[in-house]
């Protein structure tokens, strides 16, 4: 899995280092195999399940600037997204200029129905409405909703060693993605959507 984004990014010729982070050595052995080299592994204390993806980002930026490394951009790319291309990654380059230097470009895609059509439910299976009434108003009316397809991000440098915390939700520009590229694998059931979208890719 964590190959395909790899050779994706390689492929862009947009990055001047491609830095895994990572605490697990099954995965600096893994990368290694791929011809990349790990320069420096993650603590722990920023290798729970629990902490945000900023963090790590200061942590790896700020390790390579006291090395003397300082880069423009700093690209969040995660390894559970193989229908990402390297085209996507040129669009979101192109765009992150355009942002003015104080936001990022965050990829997303757009909901497939309405949110305002979005119900609750309850342990025994009641429904409740989040928008009551919205059922009544046809898509075509209703504002286009967009999500975080937990596939990649492209910030300034400033952004990310200015962060404090888990960072914020806002200052970020949509690169849209095709619904079929919007797929974070987290679980098996995200797995066998993949699969049969890659086999029907490559049909």
């Amino acid at each position: 899995m964590i190959a395909y984004i790899l050779e994706t990014a390689r492929a862009s010729g947009l990055f001047d280092v491609i830095h895994v982070s990572t605490e697990d050595e099954h995965v600096r052995k893994t990368v290694e195999n791929l011809g990349l080299t790990i320069d420096f592994m993650r603590p722990p204390e920023l290798a729970d399940d629990y902490t945000p993806i900023m963090p790590v980002l200061k942590y790896v930026t700020d390790e390579y600037a006291d090395r003397g490394n300082k880069f423009d951009e700093v690209w969040s790319l995660m390894a559970c997204a193989p229908f990402v291309e390297s085209g996507d990654f040129h669009g979101a380059a192109d765009m992150l200029p355009r942002a003015g230097g104080h936001r990022a470009v965050l990829a997303v895609s757009q909901y497939p129905v309405p949110i305002e059509w979005a119900y609750s439910r309850a342990d025994d299976g009641s429904l409740t409405p989040e928008m009551p009434g919205m059922f009544a108003v046809r898509s075509q009316d209703i504002e286009k909703k967009y999500f975080d397809t937990g596939t990649f991000a492209a910030f300034p440098n400033a952004m990310v060693r200015d962060s404090d915390g888990p960072g914020s939700d806002s200052a970020y520009v949509g690169y849209v993605l095709e619904r079929k590229k919007a797929i974070d694998i987290d679980d098996e059931s995200d797995w066998g959507l993949a699969e049969s979208m890659f086999h029907s890719l490559h049909r």
